[in-house]
């Protein structure tokens, strides 16, 4: 456990280099906005997350594993998860920003994930393969 990084992880840099092709300016981990998304921008108000499908319980997801040791425990921490995923969502929606979340398993597809970006900022800002 301890090896896996809060930051700077594979689907992360996946997703970083998809928005920097597309000319989308962003910051990197805002600490003053509701869960710290890993990209925002103030000015246009939009929040990515870039969620690991295990930690973040995607569901019918096959990198989302059920615990088999310390259900119990498992179980609550990844519900406290979600449920605090969602109140972040919720929170950055209310002061008016447009959230996506990627997913760590639609990073893996960088297609699957460009669309998703290109989806979420309109065609207007189509990356450049």
């Amino acid at each position: 456990m301890s090896r896996i990084r809060s930051s700077g992880a594979a689907p992360e840099r996946a997703v970083r280099q998809i928005l920097s092709r597309s000319e989308i300016r962003y910051r990197m981990n805002v600490r003053d906005l509701p869960g710290k998304p890993d990209f925002a921008n103030k000015t246009r108000k939009f929040a990515i997350f870039v969620h690991g499908c295990f930690w973040h319980s995607h569901e019918n997801c096959a990198l989302a594993s059920d615990p088999k040791s310390n259900r119990s425990y498992w179980q609550a921490k990844l519900e406290r998860t979600k449920a605090r995923d969602l109140a972040h969502i919720e929170r950055l929606e209310e002061l008016g920003y447009r959230v996506l979340v990627v997913w760590e398993c639609s990073s893996r597809k960088s297609q699957e994930a460009q669309e998703q970006i290109v989806e979420f900022f309109g065609r207007s800002r189509r990356p450049s393969s």
